[in-house]
């Protein structure tokens, strides 16, 4: 039983700061009510910025009663951001997973900041490819943005636990697959 408490450990504190942050997310986000939360008029205000700097002539409007921000172009609603979209709930996955590994402080400190930046970065460029696909593909919407973008998003999240894990903490995993199996 004595081999297992660093794996319980680790759940224990992954899954005390991923429910404790949702919670604290989750008060953060009612104090908006039905409007768009700053996290996410920040991330749609960059996406357009974005897309103007490609041509696209975009502005945004917050949709009254609703956590969604609108792109707007052409006098249309061309794109939604929703709450969902702002990237706070995978950085959550992310912190909860550097906290419950163990690391030392020192390198938690550049690298937690660094890889929240990159989540960040990436999430910005999924929303201005959604954009697109919304724009020009609209009738592959759902699967590219349920399935391929989530999916992309995680797996740079996967990338960077694994930098954390082998690179930045100098823990090889290979070795505790090979200790695990003997």
């Amino acid at each position: 039983m004595k081999e297992f408490i660093p794996a319980f450990r680790f759940l224990g504190v992954f899954l005390g700061l991923y429910i404790g942050l949702n919670v604290i997310y989750g008060v953060w986000i009612s104090t908006y009510g039905k409007e768009a939360d700053s996290a996410t008029v920040l991330i749609t205000k960059q996406t357009s910025y974005i897309l103007n700097l490609f041509g696209e002539q975009t502005q945004t409007l917050p949709k009254a009663g609703t956590p969604t921000v609108s792109i707007i172009k052409d006098g249309r609603s061309a794109l939604g951001v929703f709450e969902g979209c702002n990237s706070i709930n995978v950085m959550i996955v992310f912190i909860a997973f550097l906290f419950a590994f163990k690391g030392s402080w020192k390198k938690l400190a550049w690298f937690l900041p660094l890889g929240l930046v990159l989540i960040y970065i990436a999430n910005l460029a999924r929303v201005v490819l959604l954009y697109y696909v919304a724009e020009y593909w609209r009738q592959y919407f759902y699967y590219i943005h349920k399935y391929l973008f989530t999916a992309a998003i995680y797996l740079i999240v996967f990338i960077l636990w694994w930098c954390w894990i082998e690179k930045v903490s100098g823990v090889s995993l290979k070795g505790i697959i090979k200790s695990r199996q003997s």
